[in-house]
């Protein structure tokens, strides 16, 4: 497994997850969610993001955003419209009986240029994500190709025909288009994007980093690594070094205690059952490399994370 198919199995589109909504100018958009990470793509027209730490992303026609964080924001027609008479709107993918647009006084706006907006809002499950989200900007915004298109047509498609497993179906290419958009995204990064995305692709470090994100319990050696990757240990440690910045066994090291971040979150885990989880045979050791990465034992850890 590579680390951005692991990363992207802890968030999810489950449930009432997909809304469109046709809107005309002056337009303002509302997002409650406070998902971590919602996805937006302009079919028609364009907008603004209006984030909540001020900042304002441009999105139009053809283009996909994607918002992290669990912060509301705002979309708009264009930030001007904020300040005058406006159709209000508050969307949300998790509660669709409770999404409508609000118009408080007098009828107005809705007679400027259409736009088209498709949205997807994620949830998720544990903390694998915040590695992911970690590497992301407050709202990234990518050109969409014909593939996301499809994908839009097919959603509408099966929402207007109302056939049984329609919400799994939309569920999954909500999924599809995500990943679509992220790899995307992180391919234009270049050099920019994180080791873990771009060693994936080098020849040598990437068989390693498959091999640690797909087995992290495995007592894996520089040897071993060297051996899925067909190369000699001095190849590889000198190349995943290059690539990720850090030696092999210091990179397994630090997944593992990631992953035990995770399974530490499940009370009917035990200390010695998520140890074992993570490669450790002694719940003594494993409780002594996490404190020196995390600053807690796990049982301090897991009590704190609990309030």
């Amino acid at each position: 497994m590579d680390p951005l198919s692991e990363l992207l199995g802890g968030i999810r589109a489950e449930g009432a997850i997909l809304g469109d909504a046709i809107l005309k100018a002056p337009w303002v958009v509302r997002f409650d969610d406070r998902a971590p990470l919602t996805m937006i793509t302009v079919a028609r027209g364009g907008g603004v993001l209006l984030l909540a730490d001020g900042s304002e992303v441009p999105v139009k026609e053809g283009q996909t955003a994607v918002v992290r964080g669990d912060e509301p924001f705002r979309m708009a027609d264009s930030a001007a419209s904020v300040e005058r008479p406006h159709l209000d709107y508050w969307l949300t993918c998790f509660d669709l009986q409770a999404c409508g647009p609000e118009t408080p006084g007098a009828p107005f706006g809705g007679e400027g240029e259409a736009t088209d907006l498709f949205v997807g809002a994620y949830r998720a499950s544990g903390r694998r994500h915040e590695r992911l989200t970690r590497a992301l900007p407050p709202a990234l915004v990518v050109d969409d190709g014909s593939d996301v298109c499809a994908w839009l047509d097919a959603s509408a498609m099966d929402l207007a025909s109302r056939k049984p497993g329609t919400q799994a179906f939309i569920d999954r290419l909500c999924d599809w288009g995500l990943v679509c958009t992220l790899r995307t995204w992180f391919d234009q990064q270049g050099e920019q994007a994180p080791a873990w995305y771009r060693g994936f692709a080098d020849p040598v470090a990437g068989p390693a980093l498959e091999a640690i994100h797909s087995r992290p319990a495995a007592p894996w050696t520089v040897a071993g690594l060297a051996t899925e990757a067909g190369v000699s240990r001095a190849l590889l440690a000198k190349r995943f070094n290059e690539i990720m910045g850090e030696p092999p066994l210091t990179y397994l090291t630090k997944r593992r205690m990631e992953l035990a971040e995770e399974l530490l979150a499940d009370p009917d885990l035990t200390v010695a059952q998520v140890a074992r989880s993570v490669g450790y045979a002694d719940q003594f050791g494993f409780s002594n490399a996490f404190k020196r990465r995390k600053g807690a034992s796990p049982t301090a850890y897991r009590a704190k994370a609990a309030v």
